[in-house]
């Protein structure tokens, strides 16, 4: 099985939601299917903020990546939020999201990014070694603080 990245466009809609509405069910994250759309047009019609890769075959993926686009002074220059990444349950333990995990720096890297971030639950034992082997360290000084909008 690959995890072959794949810019996803516009016309991939129909190919990721399906994909981020079984990711968001898994995780429990309640959001509508119009606020769902509404976040991730933008992202496939080109923007700036971030970008949507499928992972392995484009016209039937197995999974999707979101990248998100930040600046930091501490460093560098640009760097990115691995906001979602999703690998189907049929296809999990085969290396896939680790392939992912190491193929997105060495890429994002050629484009000018300095960083790449990712959010983790403490508690998800598997998902922090994944992340740990695949080079992310946590921030021993800092934590993630959010404050939402409505």
């Amino acid at each position: 099985m690959s995890a072959a990245l794949h810019l996803a466009k516009p016309t991939d809609l129909p190919r990721i939601v399906p994909l981020v509405v079984a990711f968001h069910e898994e995780q429990g994250i309640a959001l509508s299917d119009t606020a769902r759309e509404a976040a991730l047009s933008p992202l496939l019609d080109g923007s700036p903020h971030g970008a949507i890769y499928l992972i392995g075959p484009a016209r039937a993926p197995i999974g999707y990546v979101i990248i998100t686009f930040g600046w930091s002074v501490e460093f560098g220059g640009m760097e990115g939020f691995i906001d979602e990444l999703y690998v189907r349950p049929g296809v999990r333990k085969r290396g896939i999201a680790t392939e992912v995990l190491h193929s997105l720096p060495r890429a994002l890297a050629g484009v000018g990014m300095r960083a790449l971030h990712l959010e983790v639950d403490r508690t998800d034992e598997a998902s922090l070694r994944l992340y740990a082997k695949s080079g992310f360290q946590p921030r021993e000084r800092y934590m993630l603080m959010t404050r939402s909008f409505p």
